[in-house]
Formats: structure tokens, sequence, C-alpha cells
């Protein structure tokens, strides 16, 4: 296999690359079949070795193919394969029919699925639908992959040809029934579905073969997407002088904390100072300051019971983060007005996200930082409807609000202030509980405040903070705390 490219595209844009291999470089859509019918047997065999018995279900295209090719050499092997024809079989035409006729010649025959237990089978591998389904599966289709389904959860293994069968290639939703591979061998392009929205709870281990089309096949058009490398701080963070001090990296000025919620706040800041700002401030209820200022004595924490306690803190702030534990009250609609006045650029995360979308406006030097709850109610639309195209969500929420926005989730989105959309795959559940959020506002209040513009910002910050998270749980994902991304951040930061 080879390793996972950057570059993500749509499937109507891998089918065109497919098309320039073939007329262009005169690669045969035989040969192309061939190849990835052998990869995807060479990871059958990499992932499970000791695998006797396996089945193919195959459907009527060149997804089917692919599991035809993959059969005959499982068999060739001297593995026990069993085949499965879903759908009319004389719909298969093509390289698809070729392929099959080859395997039959050999005395291995595909039968026609009727309900079949497929927990027999030690493997299974899902040849069924391909990257051009767009409605939802029903029928023989639906009856095929519920029954891959049944045999995972018997402790079957799946192996997923280009795309699990039923999952949207581009949106990574499920169209009413999806196949739960282990493991996805996907061909000539990433498909954007396989990383974000539902895609990777379907998916399982990604793994890439381009089939060795010619590289100058990927140069007539940029991709949809670009997925974020690990992150390199070195890259946006000249070394530091010896001769540097406290006013060289910025003041972050971190705006929340309502009554119950002096949590968020705090996390938000000491985020900010692990990564570098020079200073932090918070200013929040009053009642919080005290507690939180013997907690951690680096934050200067400011008691503000109103506006007009706020704006000689905001004079001294380069950055502003405001949003964690804000609420959604009189003292936080007031924060929240003074700071989009100020000419500071900001971090907006939480709880002023959701006064936001009561009163929208359009700005230029600003990173959102929603998750889909959240964007939903910037956008007037369902959590469901966000998540069914977080690609479509997060070009209308920066259509509609301007600069750069993160969607935070599986797959997290960052479209840039160009319109250009980066994906972070890493991170991972352990990420879900509380405080997480806060901890990348102050992540990327931090970079701001060192000098990095909005767009660097929100993509280096985004991916730290998703390799943090994946650092600290190798302790264990349940129970993953967001301060426990700390000392990680500070590492990845050296």
């Amino acid at each position: 296999m080879k390793p996972l490219p950057h570059s993500l595209y749509r499937a109507e844009q891998v089918r065109e690359l497919d098309r320039i291999a073939i007329d262009e470089f005169g690669i045969p859509g035989l040969t192309l079949m061939q190849r990835a019918g052998a990869a995807a047997f060479e990871a059958l065999r990499r992932h499970w070795p000791r695998a006797r018995h396996i089945g193919v279900l195959c459907g009527t295209g060149n997804n089917g193919g692919d599991g035809f090719v993959l059969a005959s050499l499982a068999q060739a092997a001297g593995l026990r394969v069993s085949v499965w024809q879903v759908g009319d079989a004389d719909r298969t035409g093509g390289d698809a029919l070729s392929v099959r006729q080859k395997m039959e010649a050999t005395g291995l025959h595909a039968e026609a699925f009727a309900r079949e237990d497929l927990s027999v089978c030690e493997v299974l591998v899902d040849g069924l639908l391909g990257t051009g389904l767009s409605g939802e599966v029903s029928g023989t289709w639906r009856e095929a992959i519920e029954g891959m389904n049944r045999a995972h959860d018997a402790g079957c293994g799946v192996l997923a040809l280009d795309i699990p069968s039923g999952l949207h290639a581009d949106t990574g939703a499920v169209l009413d029934a999806a196949v739960l591979a282990d493991v996805c061998v996907t061909f000539i392009g990433l498909k954007l579905g396989l990383f974000t929205g539902q895609g990777p709870d379907y998916c399982g281990e990604v793994l890439f073969d381009d089939l060795d089309v010619p590289s100058q096949t990927y140069t007539r058009f940029s991709p949809a997407a670009t997925r974020l490398p690990p992150p390199a701080a070195g890259a946006y963070l000249p070394l530091r002088r010896a001769c540097a001090h406290k006013g060289d990296f910025g003041h972050v000025l971190v705006v929340g904390g309502d009554h119950g919620m002096s949590g968020a706040v705090r996390l938000a800041g000491e985020a900010a100072l692990r990564c570098g700002a020079g200073l932090v401030s918070l200013a929040t209820r009053p009642e919080h300051a005290v507690a939180i200022s013997a907690a951690r004595p680096e934050l200067m924490c400011h008691g503000i019971a109103d506006v007009v306690s706020l704006k000689p803190l905001l004079r001294r702030a380069t950055v502003l983060a405001i949003g964690p534990g804000l609420g959604q009250g009189a003292w936080g609609r007031q924060l929240l007005g003074a700071a989009l006045v100020s000419r500071l650029p900001l971090v907006v995360d939480a709880d002023a996200l959701n006064l936001l979308a009561a009163e929208p406006m359009r700005r230029t030097r600003w990173v959102l930082t929603p998750h889909p709850g959240e964007a939903a109610r910037l956008l007037g639309r369902t959590i469901a409807e966000v998540q069914a195209d977080r690609f479509a969500a997060i070009r209308a929420l920066q259509q509609k609000y301007g600069a750069v926005v993160v969607l935070k989730g599986a797959g997290t989105l960052i479209v840039d202030s160009a319109g250009d959309v980066s994906l972070c795959d890493a991170g991972n559940p352990g990420m879900a509980s509380g405080g997480m959020g806060d901890v990348l506002t102050g992540v990327i209040a931090a970079l701001l405040a060192q000098g990095l513009n909005g767009d660097e910002a929100a993509r280096l910050g985004v991916s730290l903070h998703a390799a943090a998270a994946d650092q600290a749980a190798t302790s264990g994902q349940r129970g993953l705390l967001a301060s426990d991304l700390f000392p990680c951040l500070r590492e990845l930061l050296a």
C-alpha cells in the first residue's frame, strides 16, 4: 500500500482521474481493475493472514469487478472462496464481465445472493456499490449490507473495496444502510466521505493504492479538500531569540465563565499559555477570579461585572477569545457586543456563537469554531442537515459569516479566508468530553498572538489539538480530560 496522500476528491473527480488514466495515458481499464483487485487481496492477507474461508459480495459494476479479481487471486492462493452476485448478473458488462468470466473459467462461480448466512466466512469482501451511489439503499442490496453487518457483529472481518457500500463518497453520510468495514482499500484518489461525517465509523482503517496511475494525472485540477499533515509548528513559529521577552508573543484576553462555568474560561486561558502566548488575561465573573488565580497564578484573572470593566482589558490585549462558558444572558450579550466592536482579531466559540446566531454578522478578522449543534444554529438548520453534508455546511458558514471557520467533529473541517477546505483526520473519540473545545479556542488564540494569520492559526491549531489528544490517549481514550492535553501540546510545540 502507498502512504495516504493529502489530496481529497469528490467521486466525480476520481472518475475523471480514472478516465484520464485510461483515455490519455493509455492504461486499459481492465489493467486498473486487476491492479485494484490485487491491492485489495494484498491488504486482506496482511490483515487476516490466518483466514482460510473468505466471502466476496459483488455488485454489477466495476466495484464488483474488483471483487471478482480478488476472488480469483484468493482461490489461486489456496483459500476457500465463496462468491455472491448481488443485483441482476445480466447487467454486468465491460471489464467487470471479463474478469467474472475469467473467474468462472477456473471453476469458481458467483451464486445469486439470497439472505445468506455470511458468518460462515472468516472475512467478507464488500464489492457491492462503489462511489456512484447517491440514493438510499433498498431491496437485495440492503439485505446484503445488513447480512454483512450481522456477520461483522458475529466476529467476521470485513474489507471494503474503494468505499463501504451505502456510504456517500462526497459527504460521508450513510444512505439508510452501509457496510461496517474493518479495513477500506480505496483507489486512485482519496474520497472526501471516508474521513468526515459518519465515514470514520464505517471505514475502519483506510488504505490507499494509486494503481500506478501517472503522477501527471493529478495535475489537471485541484482537489476538493486537503488532509492536514501532522503538526509542524516549526514551519510556522520561528525559534525564539535568546533575548526574547513576553511582550514578543502577544497578549490573549479570554472572555467567559458565567456562573457555574469558570472551568471553561480557565481551560481556554491555560491552553493559550501552554501554547506560547506571552501573557494571558481572563475576564470572568467576579466570583470566579480568586479561585482561578489561586489554582493557576500565571493567568491574570479579572472579575468583570460589566462592559465598563472590560474596556481597559481590551485596550491591552492583542487577541481576544470569547465564548467559553460565556452564557447567553445579559452579561454575556454585553461582553460579546464589546468584543465585536473592538478591532482585535477574535476567536469565537461556544455561547458567543449561540448569541451570534441570533444576530448574524460578517467579519474579516475572526475564527469561528462551532461544533455541529452550534453550526446548525448559525445556519438556521438542524444538526442532521449539517452532518448530512459537512462540506456544504462549512462553506455556507464561511459565506454567511466570513473569514475562517472550523467545523468540529470527527474529520474536523477548516475553511480559510480564500474558501479552501482542509480536513483533520487525527483525533479520537476520547475527545468527546467537556472542555475540549475550550482548549482548542485557547490554542488558536495563542497562535494568533504569536503572529500567525487566521488561516495558519486555525489549521495548525486544529492539527496540534488533535495530535495532542492522540498522544494523551495512548493511556486510554475513556476518561480523557481536556487538561490532559496540556503537556502534550507543550511537547509538540517544543
